[in-house]
């Protein structure tokens, strides 16, 4: 327990589940990489009972071997005769052997990569219902299932209409650190370096735990993403084709969205996917998009005051942006200085696009950064075509507000205190202006200068910035 950065919540389900006087069905789902499988055994660490993790491409035979391996590892003094030749076999003979361990305290069952475990015709799902409604809903037990294919573990098993309909007792989201919980991890690791560095690092691989722990201590941000990432055997070089194939079935559908969407800053929206992919209007794109929201790749943006129709699928994921922008087109063996790359032009613009995307993730922070913790809002984006004499223009954050204000995020990656321009100037006023006239709003806007540093105070920050929040309050 020691040894966990954040998870306050998560953990507090976890031993509230422990602690109840009632049988409760866990349901864990986060992303792979994410650390769900070291929370739990944090948690619960003595106290599992069984633990049975599924094999990856492994058909029904091998995950029942596997079951039967388990047995025997968890309960050695419980003999069968037989080894189960289905799940609802495999679960009767679990019930068993946990009856013969004769354990006054609550006991915890824990089943990890579900969907690996759930492939068509295998009849897992049906078995687990079968446990649970006919043995272990009038045990003292507690039955953790975990996930990594956020969208299989809300269909197939939060929306079950069959024996584990409204089975789950505690559903728990497991998301990537924060910048500040990214700090507390690496400085546990002896980590030491400043918050720019830190952010350059959270650009390239997210807040992901797995991620995170290939880094080393006394190596700068520009080091550690050379060796992670662009040397030929950094943990990082090839983890995109991995990732996708672990989560997804036709897994290059998926790969395609994301590729697709990585094209486009700003986001797009659904008819903007379709005109830039393969893909038709139905449901196969529709259930696409669902998997790699609920899993954590992708964010559904309203467009401000716009129909659903023009919401904006934004690619969110750290990683993968860095991967299709960096990594992809090398060659195998191809070797590449990041200290070079690091000065370049293309480097410093693809900071900008991920800074708005960290600002996105940390809307919490803002919000504080702001005091407007406590006030209801709406986060969106605005996109408007030249109309009546207006230009067009592009608002990438608007925080709409019910004290009857609304904040024009203006978000700036900077490695010096930001100096704002006349040219800044200009195009804020023609943001403002175009925003003001389309969206007929009559609620006072603020500008918002996002940077991380802090902004020079010369006329053109002191006469159009009305707040300036920097990459610590971000961190808090």
């Amino acid at each position: 327990m020691k040894n966990l950065i954040g998870r306050a919540n998560q953990i507090q389900d976890l031993e509230e589940a422990l602690a109840s006087n009632k049988p409760e069905m866990v349901a864990l789902i986060g992303r792979r990489r994410i650390g769900k499988t070291y929370l739990v055994k944090c948690v619960y660490e003595y106290r599992i009972n069984f633990e049975l993790t599924g094999i990856q491409y492994a058909n029904k035979k091998e995950q029942l071997q596997n079951f039967v391996v388990q047995i025997a590892k968890f309960c050695p003094d419980f003999e069968f005769n037989q080894k189960p030749s289905s799940w609802l076999e495999a679960f009767f003979m679990l019930a068993k052997a946990l009856e013969s361990q004769k354990n006054k305290k609550k006991q915890v069952i824990f089943l990890d990569e579900l969907p690996w475990l759930g492939t068509k015709r295998s009849d897992f799902i049906k078995g687990l219902g079968w446990f649970w409604n006919s043995w272990a809903e009038n045990q003292k037990i507690v039955v953790v299932i975990c996930g990594s294919a956020a969208s299989w573990m809300i269909k197939k098993v939060i929306n079950d209409k069959g024996g584990l309909h409204n089975r789950v007792t505690k559903l728990i989201y497991l998301n990537a650190f924060t910048l500040n919980e990214t700090e507390q991890f690496l400085a546990a690791k002896q980590i030491r370096l400043n918050r720019y560095q830190i952010t350059q690092i959270y650009m390239t691989m997210g807040g992901i735990p797995m991620y995170l722990d290939q880094l080393k201590p006394g190596l700068s941000a520009v080091q550690n993403i050379q060796n992670v990432c662009f040397e030929e055997e950094g943990y990082l070089r090839n983890e995109f084709e991995r990732l996708f194939s672990s989560l997804f079935d036709n897994h290059e559908n998926h790969v395609e969205v994301i590729k697709t969407l990585a094209k486009k800053r700003m986001g797009m929206t659904r008819n903007q996917i379709i005109e830039n992919s393969r893909f038709k209007n139905g449901g196969m794109l529709s259930e696409i998009l669902d998997e790699l929201e609920k899993s954590g790749f992708i964010e559904i943006y309203a467009s401000h005051e716009k129909l659903k129709r023009e919401s904006l699928y934004r690619l969110s994921d750290q990683y993968s942006m860095f991967y299709l922008t960096f990594l992809d087109k090398l060659a195998k063996n191809a070797k590449s200085d990041f200290q070079n790359m690091s000065n370049l032009p293309k480097w410093k613009a693809w900071c900008g696009y991920s800074f708005e995307n960290i600002c996105f993730y940390h809307i919490k922070q803002i919000k504080g950064a702001l005091s407007i913790g406590g006030v209801a809002t709406k986060i969106s984006s605005f996109f408007a075509q030249p109309k009546d004499g207006l230009p067009g223009t592009q608002i990438d954050l608007l925080i709409d507000r019910t004290d009857n204000c609304i904040n024009l995020c203006e978000m700036k990656f900077s490695s010096e205190i930001y100096e704002v321009t006349k040219k800044d100037v200009d195009n804020i006023a023609i943001k403002r202006n175009v925003f003001r006239h389309q969206s007929k709003t009559k609620k006072h806007i603020f500008t918002t200068l996002i940077t991380t540093f802090g902004a020079i105070e010369n006329t053109n920050k002191v006469n159009y910035i009305d707040q300036v929040v920097t990459l610590d309050s971000l961190f808090r």
